[in-house]
């Protein structure tokens, strides 16, 4: 980290010596570089589309997969073993499911009826369809979550049952509450996770069509080894900590309204 920021205010190819500039590299990349806020602004729209949707799906998820049902761990096992597929063969697979002729969830579309979706070839749905890849991705989040709702005491279920309580009473006013730890622990991985989108978009899109799914992580990989500007890269580097630590702050800080652990009197 010490080398990243010192190289951060140098001219360097990573060939020749390397020159200190300063701060120039921070002006340059604010003013000068058009990509950087664009690269921001796909790398934002992604989160936050992302997490909120991958949250709730694996607490969905988690919930069936705590209940009675046959076969949990058949089910259990299927939900995860996406997550153990290398993300470059994942990449490469949802590459050919987005595929807008040949591409099986296009076929399937067809077959009802309905007109084909250009996925990743579309600048408003190939973020979109970044975010439905992830939310497949979902193993770890839902194995954290059933941990989470296996480690509630069962005696506070039961006293909703006794007062006449629904299922909805025990999630709203039990699950909920005692899974906010949880809930705050995989949304902190999960946004940090999404704030460095890389793999995707570059053996997918290439950051295309027209930049629309560039990603902040993608373009200081450009920035570095195609474009030999490694001095601006890790001066985007440092901006991308500063943002991660921003919102990790600021996901911390409004913690406190909506996070109760047992023994709060809240």
């Amino acid at each position: 980290m010490g080398l990243s920021l010192y190289t951060s205010m140098t001219q360097w190819d990573m060939l020749s010596k390397a020159q200190f500039v300063g701060f120039q590299n921070y002006i340059r990349i604010f003013t000068e570089d058009k990509l950087f806020l664009k690269s921001i602004q796909n790398t934002l729209y992604f989160t936050f589309l992302s997490v909120p949707l991958q949250m709730i799906i694996a607490l969905g998820g988690a919930l069936l997969l705590n209940s009675q049902v046959k076969g949990k761990g058949v089910f259990r096992t299927i939900f995860y073993l996406p997550s153990l597929i290398p993300i470059v063969v994942s990449s490469v697979m949802w590459l050919w499911l987005f595929n807008y002729q040949y591409g099986l969830i296009n076929y399937f579309l067809n077959l009802l009826g309905a007109s084909r979706v250009k996925w990743i070839d579309s600048t408003k749905m190939v973020i979109p369809s970044l975010a439905i890849m992830n939310i497949w991705n979902i193993g770890n989040v839902m194995v954290i979550f059933l941990a989470g709702l296996q480690g509630i005491p069962t005696d506070l279920l039961e006293a909703v049952d006794i007062d006449g309580g629904r299922y909805w009473h025990k999630f709203r006013f039990v699950i909920l509450p005692l899974l906010s730890p949880v809930i705050l622990y995989n949304m902190i991985v999960n946004v940090i996770k999404c704030l460095q989108l890389f793999v995707e978009p570059y053996i997918m899109t290439n950051g295309g069509p027209v930049n629309s799914s560039l990603s902040f992580v993608l373009h200081i990989y450009n920035n570095a080894f195609k474009y030999g500007k490694m001095g601006i890269a890790n001066a985007m580097s440092w901006v991308l900590f500063i943002l991660t630590m921003i919102i990790s702050l600021i996901i911390f800080k409004t913690s406190n309204q909506w996070t109760f652990y047992e023994g709060d009197k809240q």
